[in-house]
This record gives C-alpha cells, sequence and structure tokens, in this order.
C-alpha cells in the first residue's frame, strides 16, 4: 500500500559559532584503516522531553532508572543546546551538522497544514549517508519530520531501512510507513513506543556482526500522550505523563540490554537525548519557558553519552556544548574522515567531554528564520525579544485524540494548565543578558552593567549571521 496523500514542512535549529570545512585529499568519506573494528553507533532521540522530565537531571520527576543507569556508566552533559525550540530544524542540524540558516529547514513540514514541498536538501550530507559509504548497516526509526514527498524519505538520504511516521503524531494523517509503503492507518497510538523498542532489537539482533548506525526517535512524549497497556493506568488518567515517561525509560533499559547480552554493548556508542524542550505537561526542571520559545526551557535538552572505551563513567560536563557538534564527534569517533569541502558547524566535542578541555565556541539558537540567542561560557544575550506569550487555558487542541484518525486517550492529555517551566513576562526591552551560572532561570537582565560583554556577543552574532551570506 502506498502512502496516503501527505504533505511538507520546514524547520529550525541552533549551532556554535566554529565553522569549518571539512577538508580532506578525499572526494568522499572513508574509514580509517585499522584492526579494531568500528563501533557501532546508537541515538536515542526523544520527542519534547523535557531538561527535567527524567531523575537523573531532576531528582523529583519521575523514576527513570534505566535512562540514569545510562548516564551513571557515561557523561552528562548539563549544559547542551539543540538550535531551535521545534521539531525539525533541529533534527535536521543533528544528521547534517549544519545549522539551519545553512542546511535551509527552518520550518517544520505539516501535512495537514499543506507544508508539503520542504524537507532535507539533497546536497545535504547526513550521518546516516557517511556511516552507509563506511560500510555500516543503518536504520531510522520513528518520527523523521525532515519531509514526507519521496525524496526527502530517510530511505533517499542514507538509511537501508525505516519504519515509523514521517512526521509528528499529531499531525494528519497519522500513519505507519515501512520504507516507502505505508504498512498501518490510523495508527494505535499506545503501541508505538513498544514497537519502535522491537524494531530497534530486531535491527540490532540482525546486524550484530558488522558495525551499524541506528537512529530511534520515540514518539513520546510528544502529544498525544499514549502508553501500552503495561504501563497505562486508565483508573488515573492524570497520570498519563508520568506512563509515558516510565515506557519511555523501559524502552531505553530493553535497548541497553540487548547490547549486553550480544556482548557489544561496549562497542557501541550511545547518545540519548531530545530534539528541543517540553510541551504542557513535561517538565523544564526549573529553567523558564517551553518549547516554541528560545528561553533555556525550550532549547536545553538532557544530553547522555555512553562509550565506555573512550569516556570516564560518572561524569558532568558543565561546558555549553550544541546538537551541532554531534555530527563531527561520532565521525572522529568512529575514525570516518569527514567529507572535502562540506561545511559544518559543530566541532569535536570528544576532549571536552573527557574533561581535557574546556574550550567551546559560542552557542546559537533561533526561530523561524532569525537567530535569537547567543551563548558563551556562562552568558546569554538575546539579540531578539524572545516569546513570551502562552496559550490561554481554554484552548481546546484541534489535533487531539478523536477515536478515528489520532487514536490515543483522550482523558489525561496535557494541556495549557499545565505550563512545563518558570512563565516568562513581556521582556523591557529587546535586547537582555543573563548570567547563566548565577542566574539559570534568566530573571536578573544584566545588559546596562555589562556593556562590553553585550557588544563581544552581538559582534560574535554578526560574525556568525554573516557566515550564511
Amino acid at each position: 500500500m502506498r502512502l496516503l496523500a501527505v504533505a511538507t514542512v520546514p524547520f529550525i535549529f541552533v549551532g556554535i559559532s566554529i565553522v569549518f570545512s571539512l577538508l580532506n585529499s578525499c572526494s568522499s568519506s572513508e574509514t580509517n584503516k585499522t584492526d579494531v573494528p568500528q563501533p557501532n553507533v546508537l541515538i536515542i532521540l526523544a520527542d519534547d522531553l523535557g531538561y527535567g522530565d527524567i531523575s537523573c537531571y531532576n531528582p523529583k520527576s519521575t523514576p527513570t532508572p534505566q535512562i540514569d543507569n545510562l548516564a551513571e556508566n557515561g557523561i552528562l552533559c548539563t549544559d547542551f543546546y539543540v538550535p531551535t525550540p521545534y521539531c525539525a530544524p533541529s533534527r535536521a542540524t543533528l544528521l547534517t551538522g549544519r545549522f539551519p540558516l545553512r542546511h535551509g529547514l527552518v520550518k517544520n513540514p505539516t501535512p495537514d497544514a499543506g507544508i508539503n514541498d520542504i524537507g532535507i536538501g539533497a546536497e545535504e550530507i547526513t550521518l546516516a549517508e557517511v556511516f552507509k559509504e563506511s560500510g555500516y548497516a543503518t536504520k531510522c526509526i520513528g518520527k523523521w519530520h525532515l519531509g514526507h514527498k519521496e525524496e526527502f524519505f530517510p530511505v533517499n538520504h542514507g538509511f537501508d531501512e525505516y519504519y515509523g511516521i514521517l512526521y509528528s503524531n499529531d499531525m494528519r494523517p497519522v500513519q505507519l510507513v515501512e520504507n516507502k509503503d505505508t504498512v498501518e492507518y490510523p495508527v494505535d497510538q499506545s503501541q508505538l513506543t513498544k514497537r519502535y523498542t522491537e524494531k530497534a532489537i530486531d535491527f540490532i539482533e540482525r546486524n550484530k556482526e558488522q558495525p551499524f548506525f541506528l537512529h530511534l526517535c520515540h514518539a513520546m512524549p510528544h502529544k498525544p500522550l499514549a502508553a501500552s497497556e503495561r504501563f497505562y493506568t486508565p483508573k488515573t488518567p492524570n497520570d498519563l505523563y508520568t506512563d509515558v515517561i516510565k515506557e519511555l525509560d523501559w524502552s531505553v533499559g530493553e535497548v541497553m540490554n540487548t547490547l549486553k547480552e550480544l556482548d557489544i554493548l561496549d562497542n557501541t556508542i550511545v547518545i540519548f537525548m531530545s530534539d528541543n524542550g517540553p510541551w504542557y505537561g513535561g517538565n523544564t526542571g526549573g529553567l523558564k519557558g517551553m518549547k516554541a520559545t528560545t528561553w533555556e526551557g525550550g532549547i536545553r535538552v538532557p544530553f547522555i553519552l555512553n562509550y565506555k572505551k573512550e569516556f570516564p563513567e560518572k561524569t558532568k560536563v558543565d561546558v555549553p556544548c550544541a546538537s551541532v557538534d554531534v555530527y563531527p564527534t561520532l565521525l572522529a569517533l568512529t575514525g570516518i574522515r569527514p567529507i572535502e569541502n562540506y561545511t559544518i558547524d559543530g566541532q569535536d566535542i570528544s576532549q571536552i567531554l573527557k574533561g581535557k578541555e574546556t574550550e567551546h565556541g559560542a552557542v546559537y539558537s533561533m526561530h523561524n528564520e532569525h537567530i535569537t540567542t547567543v551563548r558563551k561560557d556562562d552568558w546569554k544575550l538575546f539579540v531578539r525579544e524572545p516569546k513570551y506569550k502562552r496559550l490561554s487555558k481554554d484552548w481546546i487542541d484541534p489535533r487531539g485524540p478523536d477515536r478515528e484518525t489520532i487514536l490515543a486517550p483522550i482523558i489525561g492529555q496535557a494541556g495549557p494548565a499545565d505550563y512545563p517551566g518558570l512563565l516568562p513576562s513581556k521582556p523591557e526591552k529587546e535586547i537582555q543578558l543573563f548570567n547563566l551560572k548565577a542566574d539559570p532561570s534568566e530573571d536578573n537582565d544584566l545588559s546596562d552593567e555589562n556593556a562590553e560583554i553585550v557588544k563581544e556577543l552581538m559582534d560574535e552574532y554578526k560574525r556568525f549571521e554573516a557566515s550564511f551570506n
């Protein structure tokens, strides 16, 4: 069965100020020749998971022992950023190593809004393409959101296999696609986390004898919330978000246990992170704002890396880093030479994660077509007025469960009454400066007292913006 009629949308991302060209004598990526087997790569990407939604970041949250164990045995980054506080641009940045203004996807493809003609460009070189060319088996599971026309499909951008929903799980038509074909419509969303986990385990088991890249992109806790029968507690519907987080944690444990049982965990780089901050019902861990804002609650996300061969256990890193760094870091860790003349906006942060370096370029965020913030060291400057408005508490979700096209529990879905972070108010001025080490909740604008820092960061921002011209 072929795909139902769908549409496409653009996206946005947050990056860093150090931009470099990957220069190499070869015309394509090459694997450095060694006798050591190349490590597998597993990225587990949650959707709209808040900085305070897991217990290793926020002890008051729902216990997440499996994710906590991942952090206990690896690296936990306390100040890790995505380029945009929403899906598509952020996801494109992760896979390309390029800021949204460079890869061009600054908005979300949205089929039910008629945004169907945007997606990841053919000229972009994804992690999947680099790994595939280097002999890796590659698969994407779950949310893609980099375009839903066939030219944008994961299998046309380096992935051998795909299984999932091509966009957000609240965008009609919600349909499961395998490679290029629709295999289920409508979709029982209570089974998504379980099915994605089963598909991930199957792929790992089939490719245990060769290097693989698995991009596991969960639907949860993006709305509508849904959990399988093992985790769903209908007698207490107001804790649906908790049910969802518990199942997400279970999934991480199942995948990690599979790697252990197959004796390949030590040779697998595992990354766990979120694509942006939380929607209503989530938890920012005391940060201001939420998804769709470039306050800390919208762009600072959990980031955990586990790879015992290279990195110490029980380590916290507070150097500000960003998802744009994942691409060059993974190439370095897997011994793959980068593509000649392919400009990326991230840096290899492996030495920062090992505690051997502390220098990192400025980190940027954006909304729609405009850069909005720059962070360097402890300082964060808003170069444009941040979003501060919220939905009315009487708002009714037009993309909510309807028992026909969006199948998920109707009772227990979070709404505007469940604001996930500190409420922002209208700023007194457009340019604001915060010291995030002393003031992580962004309450005290210090721009008047620190004119030199404002100028320094504005100059950084102008140089970075000029690099896209």
